[in-house]
Parts: C-alpha cells; structure tokens; sequence
C-alpha cells in the first residue's frame, strides 16, 4: 500500500467508554471529517448477515440484520470466535477505510480516523494517533453505566483491550475526558490549535 494513503489522517483511538464517540462529534462539529471504523463494521455485519448465520448459528440473525448484542456474547467471551469473525470483517474494514480515505486525502487537511483497536491490531499506516483518556476507574464506571452491566463483565471487556495508561504512552496528542463535558470541549479546542 502506498504509504502517503493517510498523509492528512489522524487515527482516534481509546478505549472502552472513554468518550471517544463524543470526541468525534465534537470535532464533526468544528467541520473536521471523521471516518468510524465501527459504523463500517456495523453495516458490513448486516450485509454479511448470511455468512454470520452460516458461521455462527441462525438465531444471531434477525431479518436480515445480525443481532450484536448476542453475537458479542459469543466473541468476546471465544477467542476462536473472535478470530473467526475478524478473518471475515477486517480485510473489509480496511478496504472501506482505505477507499473514504482517499476521498478525504483529496481534501489536503486534517481528518480523523477512528478506530478502537488501533493500537492493538489493525494495522494502518497512519502516521499519527490521538488517544481519548480517562482514568481507569472511571472508565469501569462510565462502561457500567452506559452498558448497564456489573463491575466484573465491564473489567472484563477492558479487559480485550490494551491499557488505557499504554496507549496514552504510545499517543502523539491526547485528549483528557476525565471531567465534563465543558472540560471535554476545551479538550477538543486545544488539541485543534495544535494539529491546525
């Protein structure tokens, strides 16, 4: 692949219900372009509903539409699984990704890819990374509470991931969510006036 493919792209990364999707809006809303490598997956999981029905069982499709929550059960509780269903996914990912980026490369400024594994495994060459951090703590607790589930399942499924303390060591910019939504807004701003 050719290597100036993301000359422009700034990967946005986190972990877990560290307010990344927020980050994302906000920076939507200061005109950036932002590609979400989860809403592609999401729509590739329902267009390859048939194979998920084939590979994991019928009763993980609904009308056509693959039913995340009771897949997610399976995978992220089944290594195997999880490569399974990655092997399918990722080279898709990718190539969605590759083909808006080069749409937004066009543009000549900044835009933001996000994608929650970044550091973990998906492998795009994209030379510099913004890492959305909260503490943690704070980070079982938001999981807890957004997901509605209990203390051990969201440590548990932070688990999957990288540590958040890591990944903000392997950060070229960082955003503290740590604070409201205020703070979060003063964030975005400052980390704009650096890449601009």
């Amino acid at each position: 692949m050719n290597n100036d493919f993301f000359k422009h792209a700034i990967a946005l990364t986190g972990g877990i219900a560290t307010g990344k999707s927020t980050v994302c809006n906000l920076f939507k809303l200061h005109g950036f372009l932002t590609i979400d490598a989860d809403k592609i997956a999401h729509r590739l999981l329902d267009e390859n509903s048939g194979k998920i029905a084939t590979m994991f069982g019928e009763e993980y499709v609904e009308n056509g539409k693959v039913i995340r929550k009771e897949l997610g059960k399976i995978i992220f509780s089944n290594e195997e699984n999880k490569l399974k269903l990655e092997a399918l996914l990722h080279p898709l990912i990718k190539d969605e990704i590759y083909k808006e980026s080069r749409v937004f490369e066009e543009q000549g400024k900044p835009y933001f890819i996000d994608i929650p594994l970044f550091f973990e495994k998906m492998h795009y060459p994209i030379p510099k990374s913004l890492v959305v951090y909260t503490p943690k703590e704070l980070q079982i607790k938001r999981l807890m509470d957004r997901d509605n589930i209990k203390e051990e399942e969201a440590k548990l499924k932070i688990s999957n991931q990288m540590d958040i303390e890591e990944k903000k060591q392997l950060a070229d910019l960082i955003i503290d969510n740590s604070s409201n939504l205020k703070n979060l807004q003063k964030e975005v701003e400052r980390v704009i006036g650096e890449i601009l």
